[in-house]
């Protein structure tokens, strides 16, 4: 498993995470068999959110009662959540009182002192920096978060929390596939006006932003497109060209389509960290295989072409 710098923290992560979104409904047993798939693929690091689930904080209930990490484990792994999406309206709370009181109970549900990362889980639009700062001047001075970041933010919302945040932003989780790749192809296509994909969509040069300020891109849905149902694309019928590369280059490397996947996402100078979704432990050890794989230039631009973006 390949490490990654996490932001300007000066820790080693791994570049493949394994979401605990979906375990709301997973016996002990399953959560155990899916945690121990992704220790022993040499995946430390747990991505949570408070809204994941049946009902806030459950997903992360879940995970602790099945675990029951000891401290010494604890201390082994990252867990990472999220605040900041209020989920029955829905909308958006970034005021101190909000943001405070749901990690306080994320800390509850995952029966753990501390947090290693803290996202701002989507834009508040009426945010105040101010508020944020003090609440991260808070959950860092209480111990009770050792990183911050944020998820599906622009360049310049980031520049606006930083306005009065003095923690660096460690973080960005961001939706990236080769089937869902604006992000990383808006850019090739920049200035062509006859080209959909040259159309800025996240402010502008998100990637190259979050590289020259070193911050970490996490790629969340790494295996969802955009044809069809918008489901997840290996296999399925709206991607015939993808797939059949997928399976050539799987061949090729002696791995299997998903671990491709994984792979174009890690190949990225960027250092992404990719962020798994599913619950099947089999499925955890096939994608961390793409963890060291490193596609050439030729074959990542090959799949990229495959699943429909120009590349002049």
């Amino acid at each position: 498993m390949r490490s990654v710098p996490l932001g300007s923290t000066g820790l080693s992560v791994p570049n493949v995470i394994a979401g605990m979104m979906r375990i709301d409904g997973k016996s002990d047993a399953e959560v155990r068999d899916l945690y121990e798939a992704a220790r022993g693929a040499g995946i430390d690091f747990f991505d949570h959110a408070d809204i994941y689930a049946r009902s806030l904080h459950s997903a992360e209930e879940r995970f602790a009662q099945a675990l029951r990490l000891s401290p010494s484990e604890r201390s082994e792994i990252r867990l990472q959540t999220k605040a900041g999406i209020v989920r029955e309206g829905p909308f958006f709370d970034f005021s101190f009182d909000h943001l405070v009181s749901s990690v306080e109970a994320s800390l509850r549900a995952l029966r753990t002192d501390y947090v290693d990362v803290l996202l701002l889980h989507r834009p508040d639009a009426l945010v105040e920096p101010d508020e944020v700062a003090r609440a991260f001047d808070h959950l860092e001075s209480s111990g009770k978060v050792r990183a911050f970041g944020v998820s599906n933010h622009t360049p310049r919302q980031i520049d606006l929390l930083r306005t009065r945040v003095r923690q660096p932003i460690v973080a960005n989780q961001v939706q990236l596939s080769i089937a869902h790749a604006p992000l990383a192809m808006q850019g090739v296509a920049a200035n062509m006006e006859s080209a959909a994909q040259s159309v800025v969509r996240d402010g502008g040069g998100l990637v190259e932003y979050c590289r020259i300020e070193g911050i970490t891109l996490q790629a969340w849905s790494p295996l969802q497109g955009t044809r069809g149902d918008g489901g997840v694309f290996i296999d399925h019928p709206d991607y015939p060209e993808l797939n059949e590369l997928l399976r050539e280059l799987a061949e090729s490397y002696a791995v299997t389509p998903l671990a491709v996947a994984v792979a174009w996402i890690t190949r990225h100078p960027a250092d992404m960290q990719v962020v798994l979704g599913t619950t099947t432990p089999s499925r955890v050890t096939e994608a961390a295989a793409g963890s060291d794989l490193r596609l050439t230039r030729s074959e990542w631009y090959a799949l990229v072409r495959a699943a429909g973006y120009l590349v002049p």
